[in-house]
């Protein structure tokens, strides 16, 4: 019987000459952890059902076979048209695919280099928009600035009268708030809750559903009793 060879998926098998980390800790501060947490679990659910859609966060990503010293670690990473499972990188030439979306969240130690050095080189290999915010709104100003590759070059996403940005690549509506960006499914309208946010209205809902059932319980039993 003749053995069907599989090639392993992309970014699964250790390589010496491609590290999965640095070595650095990554040392940022709560509301940069904080705003990153809350982007990268509301697009992975908001992408959860869509096959070919990756979201990712803190994974390095090599854009030149050959030379591992071409990396970036973006916050943020989604790509469209290769598989979700998880990887310890993400190599373009081996995934066949550009990240679409890439995010920074900036901090004290980064925003000079996010703003300037980060968006020249995600133009130059492709990516289609490049996402920042500032959640402690220091650095930029605006605190949610984003780019767009049209032609080739990085041009500036023009906000929307409420400040938001629109992502054509995702289909969605980031809104700056606070300490956190929220966000709007350009179809339906409605906004993309964030985990917690799911969690604390069922929560409610499951109390109020308690609430009436023994508020007909205690109803049934004072028409019994009369």
């Amino acid at each position: 019987m003749n053995s069907i060879i599989t090639a392993p998926v992309p970014g699964t098998v250790p390589d010496p000459k491609y590290p999965d980390s640095d070595g650095r800790p990554m040392g940022d501060t709560d509301f940069h952890n904080l705003a990153l947490i809350d982007l990268r679990q509301s697009l992975e659910d908001h992408f959860v059902d869509v096959p070919d859609v990756y979201v990712a966060s803190n994974l390095i990503l090599y854009y030149k076979k050959g030379d591992p010293s071409k990396r970036r670690d973006p916050d943020v990473l989604v790509a469209r048209g290769v598989g979700k499972h998880r990887r310890r990188f993400f190599r373009i030439w081996e995934e066949k695919a550009t990240p679409r979306v890439l995010w920074e969240v900036v901090s004290r130690k980064t925003w000079r280099t996010d703003i300037g050095e980060k968006r020249w080189l995600y133009a130059r290999i492709g990516v289609k928009e490049y996402l920042l915010f500032d959640p402690e709104g220091r650095y930029l100003k605006p605190p949610l600035q984003g780019f767009r590759l049209v032609k080739g070059k990085s041009v500036p996403i023009k906000p929307n009268a409420d400040g938001s940005l629109t992502s054509t690549e995702l289909g969605l509506r980031f809104l700056a708030d606070g300490e956190r960006v929220r966000m709007f499914d350009l179809k339906s309208g409605q906004e993309i809750l964030t985990r917690k946010e799911r969690a604390d209205r069922a929560e409610l809902e499951k109390r109020r559903a308690d609430e009436l059932a023994d508020e007909v319980k205690r109803l049934r039993k004072r028409l019994k009793d009369e």
